[in-house]
């Protein structure tokens, strides 16, 4: 094991771990004022439920030996031997330390599905979809692309997350709008209740992908030098793409814009970030600003009620970022050459699992949505929503000027 590997993945996991209650900062600010502790309460709990179940499940089923190239076996149930030794996937690491870095990917990427059905889901059915869908889908993602199962073995490469967390999170929330339908008060229109939150929360939500892209190397190197880097000009041609589009749509720029822009950037690149060089990442990054800026209207022209752009900006931007991964990688950089540089095999597995991820975590969360609406219904009351769910699902307020 090396200790600078260690330190840094620490400090990486740390980060990313900043990332959930950034994105309830970020979620928090958009929705309305009586709804914004339950939308805080979303993201925090995430990190108690699903810690609990990767240590005792999740992480067996995401990182054990490979059943098939379907799910990982029962040799790490309850963590048994992984204290105190190297991690198999990286030798360089501890395992615990492997382990709580992985966990943080999965505490994220099921905050992030909450986002789109804000402001009317029940919060118990939130907890108990959130539970199953651990098991039932982001285990087995993971191990399909991390793990060593079927997806990994066609060649499919997604450096930090663009099918595991971001489609996959996209797939699950168009299952869950879907389920719920819209808002009662949607047609008046939605304001944001703080949009200061939300700059704030976007802006710690990049530094916290530092840790998230060059992390995903998992050794303190060229590569994820490389991918910090990456990630940052996405991020920052995001915010131009996006604000191109919506000036020349609306004649003015917005804040929400911009932040959402460097989301979109940010989304992009995960998947790509230590496989292309700088000047792909910034095209990434500004076509994945409009994009996600095409997917946030497109569900006006769909008619589905994404509270906070979920499918429009994790959904399209993870899409966009792992074909753009087959198109752009350089071998160069990281041993896998995209259909710019000689290998057009590498965009057909690409596309392979962009629609493998959305057509699995749809119907598999479909499914799950109707038992969970079954044990505990999954939408509040009209009154109850009226009301505000920071009253009706957790007697308090988040404002009380």
């Amino acid at each position: 094991m090396n200790a600078a590997d260690t330190v840094f993945i620490i400090i990486c996991t740390c980060m990313v771990m900043v990332m959930t209650p950034a994105l309830a900062l970020f979620y928090g600010g958009l929705v309305r004022s009586r709804n914004v502790l339950s939308t805080h309460m979303h993201s925090y709990a995430s990190l108690g439920i699903i810690t609990v179940l990767w240590v005792l499940l999740g992480y067996t089923l995401a990182f054990g030996e490979d059943v098939g190239g379907i799910i990982g076996d029962l040799s790490y149930i309850f963590m048994r031997g992984v204290e105190g030794v190297a991690a198999p996937a990286a030798p360089q690491l501890p395992h615990t330390v492997f382990m709580a870095f992985q966990c943080m990917f999965a505490v994220l990427t099921v905050s992030l599905i909450s986002g789109a059905c804000a402001e009317r889901i029940r919060f118990s059915a939130m907890l108990l979809f959130s539970g199953l869908w651990l098991i039932f889908v982001y285990s087995p993602m993971a191990h399909w692309v991390w793990g060593g199962g079927w997806m990994a073995k066609m060649g499919v490469v997604d450096f930090a997350g663009g099918a595991v967390v971001h489609m996959a999170s996209a797939a699950a929330a168009l299952a869950c709008v879907k389920s719920l339908g819209p808002r009662l008060s949607i047609e008046q229109g939605i304001v944001p209740n703080n949009l200061p939150f939300t700059l704030l929360g976007g802006g710690l939500l990049w530094f916290g992908w530092f840790g998230f892209n060059a992390g995903s190397a998992l050794v303190v190197s060229t590569l994820s030098g490389h991918a910090l880097m990456t990630t940052h000009v996405a991020s920052a041609c995001g915010i131009l793409g996006w604000m191109f589009v919506e000036w020349k749509r609306i004649g003015k720029p917005t804040t929400l814009g911009v932040i959402s822009g460097a989301l979109a950037g940010l989304v992009a690149i995960t998947p790509a970030a230590g496989f292309v060089g700088l000047l792909s990442a910034m095209l990434i990054g500004f076509v994945g600003g409009m994009v996600c800026y095409g997917g946030v209207l497109l569900k006006n022209r769909l008619g589905y009620d994404d509270a906070l752009d979920v499918v429009g900006i994790h959904g399209m931007g993870g899409t966009w970022g792992a074909l753009a991964t087959g198109l752009f990688a350089n071998a160069s950089i990281n041993e896998v050459n995209g259909l710019f540089f000689g290998n057009p095999y590498q965009l057909w597995v690409q596309f392979v699992s962009v629609v493998g991820t959305w057509v699995f975590v749809f119907v598999a969360s479909r499914i799950l949505l109707y038992i969970v609406d079954a044990a505990v219904g999954m939408r509040v009351t009209p009154d109850a929503e009226i009301t505000g769910l920071d009253l009706s699902e957790h007697n308090e307020r988040g404002y009380s000027l």
